[in-house]
């Protein structure tokens, strides 16, 4: 005799919260990097874990709808055409400031290209921002052996994060590529990891990124290696196989994805993770 056993009803999602904070001060770190400092009684309700790569969503609407923050999106969506609603542009928060209650973001500047980077070229005090987050993944395990870290600029935060929470026993190798060495910014960490800067020398391409090869040269030694990995999809890819697939390294517990594609906004860069092309990991 047999019994059917009903289905656990499923549990409903948790709503999105949406933050509003406000910009207290701007900083031009280099030619091509700005940082935002966000303040405000929203920090009160933002929840943080034991985290290096906590990470936001910023909300971004056409300045000629003049909508107001923070954006109610279900009624939005009632008023507005798909394209017209407001969409998300995903940054890694450089330093959590609990004394002051500020977040710091930093952006990379493309001169007028995309959402973003424009808005914080031009921020100023008292300027609005509302945003989800913040979510999290990875913090480096003061038990690991070695850690191999590495991205381009959009890593860059969290890499920089990460350096500075870990002991000061910590040993391993951060690379880090970025244009030149204007856009070289000063780092504290351990005295055993080695931060290496790689110059491409002009924008980022698939002939002159130099990241993938650099890792492909590194001697990562035997033992309990903890890995913090994030850049372009692409690139992303080649090193997960030049890791797991050539040397061996164990894919469980790496931290390794793509924070951007080349020649995608980040609208078709998120879709396309439901898809093929998207995924890091081979089926």
């Amino acid at each position: 005799m047999s019994a059917e056993v009903a289905a656990a009803p499923a549990r409903p999602r948790k709503p999105r919260v949406q933050t509003l904070m406000e910009v207290v001060r701007t900083e031009q770190l280099t030619p091509h990097m700005v940082r935002v400092v966000f303040g405000g009684a929203g920090f009160e309700q933002l929840e943080f874990k034991d985290a290096t790569d906590h990470y936001i969503k910023l909300l971004f609407a056409d300045p000629q709808l003049q909508l107001q923050r923070p954006y109610d999106l279900d009624v939005l969506r009632e008023q507005l055409p798909q394209e017209q609603m407001p969409v998300t542009r995903t940054y890694t928060v450089r330093h959590i400031d609990r004394e002051n209650q500020q977040l710091w973001v930093d952006f990379v500047i493309h001169g007028d290209e995309g959402l973003a980077g424009p808005w914080a070229a031009q921020a100023k005090p008292g300027d609005l921002m509302s945003f989800f987050g913040p979510g999290c993944g990875y913090g480096p395990r003061p038990e690991a052996q070695w850690h191999l870290l590495a991205g381009d600029e959009a890593a860059l935060p969290a890499v920089a994060a990460a350096l500075e929470a870990m002991p000061e026993t910590a040993q391993g190798v951060a690379l880090l590529e970025v244009r030149d060495a204007a856009e070289q910014l000063p780092i504290s960490a351990p005295v055993g990891i080695d931060v290496i800067w790689l110059y491409r020398g002009a924008d980022f391409s698939p002939e002159t990124t130099l990241l993938a090869s650099a890792i492909a040269r590194l001697e990562i030694p035997a033992g309990d290696v903890q890995v913090f990995i994030h850049g372009e999809r692409e690139q992303m890819k080649q090193v997960r196989r030049l890791l797991v697939q050539e040397r061996g390294l164990e894919r469980r517990g790496m931290s390794l994805s793509a924070y951007w594609a080349h020649g995608r906004v980040e609208d078709q860069f998120q879709a396309e993770k439901r898809t093929p092309i998207g995924q890091i990991d081979a089926e």
